[in-house]
């Protein structure tokens, strides 16, 4: 029953997305957190992930993937969060809504992936390679539809970060205040590059919309932050009226990636 749900809802999201303009090209977005036990349970899970999911997840049509997890020492914000170092983010990228409802059936008829899946995650039953694993799916905005890898430096960090709203129409109209009130497009002039910017579908916490950042250094990352505070496009646009109260509540998680990720 919850799988036909979640159906119906991707079936109606892809409707949408075929309505006007730009929309056709926007992408259901998987953003996956794994969560562990223990650092080495997270370090075995990485491995499979670089040398047998990412690959998978390639062969079957959705890239680019990312891989990430997040340090404490990036995240000082987040203290009080003890598992912080005990998760790993995986962005999965879907062409459209069926391929996102398929994607566990499609990697079970993969051989090569299903011989590794089996000999990585082979643990006991109150020992798991991984606790629980939460999923995320999201429709990409109109003016960023699809997921993208905007940097490639060695150093390069992304910033993943959740805006809450308290109903759907503050939700709706904090969509617009990137899409076409010009937030997005002031983001990208003063470096703050995105990777994928989605209204969330189904997942927690709902109403939300999430989006992640790249750039090619930890420092680069407080530069455009500084740039985007004293933007006079930004200043006008956050005093008007029509975007108060859109945002209740912000996550916000510096990441670093992992082997394997494109992103």
């Amino acid at each position: 029953m919850k799988r036909v749900r979640m159906f119906v809802i991707l079936t109606a999201a892809s409707a949408l997305c075929a309505g006007s303009g730009r929309t056709e090209e926007r992408q259901v977005i998987e953003l996956r957190t794994y969560h562990f036990s223990s650092p080495h349970r997270l370090e075995s899970f990485a491995g499979f992930a670089a040398d047998a999911l990412a690959p998978a997840l390639r062969r079957l049509g959705c890239a680019p993937i990312g891989i990430f997890r997040a340090r404490a020492s990036d995240n000082p914000n987040l203290a009080s969060d003890t598992n912080l170092e005990l998760r790993i983010y995986i962005v999965i990228p879907h062409p459209d809504a069926s391929s996102a409802v398929t994607l566990d059936e499609r990697l079970a008829a993969d051989a090569a992936y299903r011989a590794a899946e089996i000999h990585a995650l082979a643990a006991p039953l109150n020992d798991p390679v991984y606790l629980r694993r939460d999923t995320q799916l999201l429709r990409g905005f109109r003016m960023c539809p699809r997921v993208r890898a905007p940097v490639r430096g060695p150093d390069r960090v992304a910033q993943l970060r959740i805006y809450e709203s308290h109903n759907e129409d503050r939700a709706r109209w904090k969509v617009h205040m990137f899409d076409d009130g010009g937030e997005l497009a002031i983001f990208e002039r003063v470096g703050l590059n995105p990777v994928l910017f989605g209204a969330s579908i189904a997942g927690q916490r709902l109403p939300n919309l999430v989006y992640m950042l790249a750039f090619d250094s930890r420092e680069q990352l407080d530069v455009a932050w500084a740039k985007f505070r004293s933007d006079p496009a930004w200043l006008k646009l956050k005093d008007d009226s029509t975007y108060a109260d859109t945002v209740s509540h912000i996550v916000s998680i510096i990441l670093r990636p992992l082997a394997g990720s494109d992103i």
